[in-house]
């Protein structure tokens, strides 16, 4: 298996605190500047410094950034290659599950729109309670690969799915956020997701889809952000016309 891209960048943030004067305690660059120096985008970065935050290298302090926690002799690093970037996740959840939707809505059946309408009212009555928002989600979701009729996508969402939860990126990067009030955002999408599907507009299902997904990256990147939120607009490049 290929090495995350996120783990590479990591090392060679390890490589320039080792060649620094840097002191435990001392503040290491910001996000920006690291994406500068190696070229790459700041959600990229953003996937190093949790794993460097899992690693115990670095403390991250809400609005002040991160700082140097361990000298690298003492560091014994705990993430796994198959561990995958939040980031780079949503960015395939939002290709692959936005063509799901656009495939189901032809075929969908008025029991897997109840089953949805179903999901989406315990959603609307959970909101307050984290894991049970986040339990319908997945629901939600996983039903519409469901009323496709095809095994393989349904296998295929699944499996995304699961590289997410149990995942220790994506438990620090949610440890990071405060403010759940987005739930409220992700099932004002799902309904609006529901509505193509309901017209049976296999297009309109995609848009839908790949906004909601879209608006998932900008919000965690905004609300996981340590230093001041500056967040830069879309993450990732628009859907083709």
């Amino acid at each position: 298996m290929a090495e995350r891209l996120y783990r590479e960048i990591g090392e060679s943030i390890k490589q320039e605190i080792a060649k620094s004067t840097m002191k435990i305690g001392d503040k290491l660059p910001t996000e920006r500047v690291y994406a500068e120096l190696f070229g790459v985008s700041r959600t990229l970065v953003r996937e190093a410094f949790i794993m460097l935050e899992i690693e115990e290298l670095i403390e991250v302090r809400k609005g002040s950034g991160s700082y140097l926690k361990n000298s690298l002799a003492s560091l014994q690093p705990i993430i796994q290659v198959s561990d995958v970037g939040p980031f780079e996740l949503l960015q395939a959840r939002q290709e692959i599950e936005s063509s799901i939707a656009a495939c189901a809505a032809p075929v969908i059946t008025k029991q897997d729109l109840q089953k949805l309408q179903d999901i989406l009212d315990i959603e609307s009555a959970e909101l307050e309670v984290v894991e049970n928002a986040n339990n319908a989600d997945r629901d939600f979701h996983l039903s519409i690969a469901q009323a496709t009729q095809n095994t393989v996508l349904l296998d295929t969402a699944t499996r995304l799915w699961d590289m997410r939860d149990g995942n220790p990126m994506w438990k620090k990067l949610h440890a990071r956020i405060q403010d759940t009030s987005y739930h409220d955002q992700w099932l004002d999408d799902h309904k609006k997701v529901l509505v193509q599907l309901r017209k049976r507009n296999a297009e309109g299902a995609r848009q839908a889809m790949w906004q909601h997904l879209e608006n998932v990256k900008q919000t965690l990147f905004k609300l996981s952000d340590t230093e001041a939120p500056d967040f830069d607009g879309y993450l990732f490049a628009q859907p083709h016309d």
